[in-house]
């Protein structure tokens, strides 16, 4: 956990306006169907039997929908894991099928398919989502 904290003093996720375009959640949607889906789904849904480790240790992409965690997460959190990768964010040796995408989005690449998956969640997720990022925000020298 120490990693992701040192990470995300680093890469602060750039920020977002209020209202999101429709254009930048169809540009979201875009590049999730062409980087993403493949391991997370086409509907969002994740691997079959996400919460159990593979055979290879490492755990099965989540799903992003709103049956998954990811709404669990701030803002941060979900730039610098996409960003750099779950074991570059998490350190200690964590391993994970989840590569980073530093030098293949860009940073507003990035932001719009999280804001696309943000736009799939139902307010109620959406809102709790917005606390846990407020709240980070918060805790933020």
């Amino acid at each position: 956990m120490k990693a992701l904290i040192a990470i995300a003093a680093l890469a602060a996720a750039p920020a977002q306006a209020e209202e999101i375009s429709a254009a930048t959640i169809a540009q979201g949607r875009q590049i999730y169907a062409s980087t993403c889906a493949a391991c997370h789904g086409a509907d969002l849904q994740g691997q079959p039997d996400w919460k159990r480790r593979l055979v290879t240790g490492r755990m099965p992409a989540p799903p992003h929908d709103v049956s998954g965690h990811t709404w669990h997460h701030s803002d941060r959190d979900l730039f610098n894991l996409t960003k750099f990768g779950v074991a570059a964010v998490m350190g200690q040796g964590y391993e994970s099928d989840m590569p980073g995408f530093a030098g293949k989005l860009s940073d507003a690449e990035i932001r719009a398919v999280l804001d696309y998956i943000e736009s799939t969640w139902p307010a109620r997720a959406r809102d709790a989502q917005a606390r846990i990022t407020a709240a980070d925000a918060a805790a933020q020298p």
